[in-house]
């Protein structure tokens, strides 16, 4: 092996340099509000088991670098996403909550709340199990892509997944430093009836040591109902509302698959992407202004990652 290739087959590749920064800034912030926070040595622990959790698939490759070895690390780091979006809840539950904010301004641009009537005009159980289905389709748009650039655009699978998972850590740094929980927690702390007649009470840090959520509408006993319900049990928080990261990435997916010029992985992806961008207002999940921000911000990420990645192409 050449001292080139072993250069390359050993370096800490780029994404993994913005898990290490991202744990780095969360572990600053941990530090200057450690007193107030709930679970300290949890969250440290957390991240040291990450970082170990990393260095083992790093590890992996150095032993057999190969392609099957390539996508087991990068699906390791895939995999850190489900421990550090509710890590942003542990992290920022110490701040004054800012729904009060979001959903006035809510209340301002629309003179209602989208959220709140959105089930109400379309009550029915196909249109209900549709925007569950389009919201459960987050993590399997997120293979799918990923294993299409694998097997149908190797070349270019490093960039794709270092767009996709970078696009991640840009939202959970706003999420961090922006404590905002969304409709599903927010009209469940203030109460149906304020919210109906436009009154939003600034909760300050009621997130602190709450964390429960309403449940979502619509048809109840849907297949794709009972599985977002799973979903949102297995790691939904009082966090990450603005902008909607679930809009955001699937925005970033949308346009890796569009890159591709294939017409029939856009296509197929296309319709999971509009129910994605209706859903997360329709069960609850985002005021939204949190939607359209989390729209107008996929496509800012994926221009600037993509510059980036060609970039670092070059060198």
């Amino acid at each position: 092996m050449t001292a080139n290739r072993q250069k390359q087959k050993s370096k800490i590749w780029a994404v993994e340099w913005v898990i290490i920064a991202y744990i780095a800034f969360t572990l600053l912030l941990m530090a200057c509000w450690w007193d107030k926070q709930v679970n300290p040595v949890e969250m440290l622990w957390m991240r040291a088991r990450i970082l170990l959790w990393m260095s083992a698939f790093w590890l992996l490759y150095q032993w057999r670098p190969c392609k099957l070895t390539r996508l087991m690390r990068v699906t390791g780091l895939m995999m850190t996403l489900s421990w550090f979006y509710p890590d942003t809840y542990e992290v920022n539950r110490v701040l004054p909550n800012l729904d009060h904010l979001f959903a006035g301004w809510e209340q301002q641009l629309f003179g209602c709340q989208p959220s709140l009537l959105f089930s109400q005009v379309c009550p029915w159980g196909w249109f209900s199990e549709l925007m569950c289905l389009g919201y459960v389709s987050y993590f399997p748009l997120m293979v799918t892509i990923l294993l299409y650039y694998f097997f149908k655009r190797y070349e270019e699978f490093d960039m794709a997944s270092f767009v996709l998972i970078t696009s991640f850590f840009i939202y959970y740094t706003i999420f961090v430093i922006l404590p905002v929980t969304g409709p599903q927690f927010y009209y469940l702390a203030v109460g149906m009836d304020k919210i109906a007649a436009g009154v939003f009470p600034n909760l300050t840090d009621y997130f602190l040591t709450h964390s429960e959520r309403m449940a979502a509408p619509g048809w109840s006993d849907g297949f794709w109902y009972h599985m977002l319900d799973i979903t949102h049990d297995a790691g939904e928080r009082p966090t990450a509302a603005f902008p909607s990261s679930h809009v955001g990435v699937t925005t970033v997916i949308m346009l890796l698959a569009c890159h591709t010029r294939s017409k029939t992985l856009i296509f197929t992806m296309l319709p999971f992407f509009i129910l994605m961008c209706l859903s997360t207002v329709y069960i609850y999940a985002h005021y939204a202004i949190d939607a359209i921000a989390g729209l107008l911000t996929g496509i800012l990420i994926y221009a600037v990652l993509r510059y980036r990645a060609k970039k670092m192409e070059l060198r």
